[in-house]
């Protein structure tokens, strides 16, 4: 599925318009806020759906080469991390919902494992 088509099946807010390439394609998803658990286990590829808003995530995002991030429940990165996300290429996205609701809706589109 590509990013862009994810954004409007889940209604997303996305922070870093300028890093979406309208190819980027998502092909799975994780769900996890324990960084170092987050890079043991999620995949390339893969959006991440997180609380988590300092710019360590976009770190992990790059070094996991992850489709975008989103920022669940509400939460909004802290400025350095939108920085950093624009400057790293990052797809950095929030939305309203927790990530329980966002995991069941990326699952009825083909994106769970």
């Amino acid at each position: 599925m590509k990013c862009v088509e994810l954004v409007k099946a889940l209604n997303l807010s996305v922070l870093t318009p300028k890093e979406i390439n309208p190819s980027l394609e998502v092909t799975g998803c994780y769900c996890g806020d324990l960084l170092s658990y987050v890079m043991a286990h999620a995949k390339a590829g893969d959006a991440w759906l997180t609380i988590q808003t300092h710019q360590n995530i976009v770190a992990v995002a790059v070094l996991l080469n992850l489709s975008c991030i989103v920022l669940v429940d509400n939460n909004l990165p802290q400025e350095d991390t939108l920085f950093k996300a624009k400057k790293e290429g990052i797809v950095l996205l929030s939305s309203t919902d927790n990530a329980y609701h966002l995991s069941g809706h990326l699952y009825a589109l083909g994106l769970g494992r």
